[in-house]
């Protein structure tokens, strides 16, 4: 695990605010040289700390107006045969092993209401879910978010920059 520092959190937050920017333009705004830039988006990317630069879509925007929550209890050791069953359903955008009574939970988007039950039914096909519980989302109440939780923690102490601040 690696603990990011004040320049770490500010290339962060310079990308969240503008994810076209260069590093040129990034080092601009956190007023460090561009190798030194360059060098810290590196090691964060080798660390996995920052895993992509594509365009995050709105599947709302995209005709993909029904979002729903679905727990699954599947049947005991089937994880993988689930996690197969789930990958092969393009409506099924994220999906996480969890504790309690639901062993998977699935974040999944369709059309319409009529779409959402097709594909609550492919799920339910799989011989290994035993039962399914679903939530439809009404609104939004917080939007997926990361640099509140990387910014709560005290920065480690930057051990190259001296001129940052």
């Amino acid at each position: 695990m690696q603990e990011l520092d004040a320049l770490d959190l500010a290339l962060v937050t310079a990308l969240r605010e503008n994810p076209r920017a260069g590093a040129l333009e990034l080092s601009r705004v956190t007023r460090v040289a561009r190798a030194t830039a360059e060098s810290r988006l590196r090691r964060m990317e080798q660390a996995g700390i920052i895993t992509g630069y594509g365009p995050d879509i709105d599947v709302a925007a995209a005709g993909f107006a029904v979002l729903a929550f679905v727990t699954l209890e599947i049947a005991q050791g089937a994880l993988s045969a689930v996690q197969a069953d789930l990958a092969a359903i393009p409506a099924v955008l994220e999906a996480y092993a969890v504790t309690g009574s639901a062993d998977v939970v699935c974040k999944v988007a369709a059309t319409s209401h009529a779409d959402l039950q097709q594909v609550l039914l492919r799920i339910d096909s799989s011989p290994s879910v035993a039962r399914s519980t679903s939530a439809i989302v009404l609104s939004t109440v917080i939007a997926p978010r990361d640099l509140p939780l990387l910014q709560s923690r005290e920065p480690a102490s930057a051990p190259r920059s001296p001129s940052f601040r």
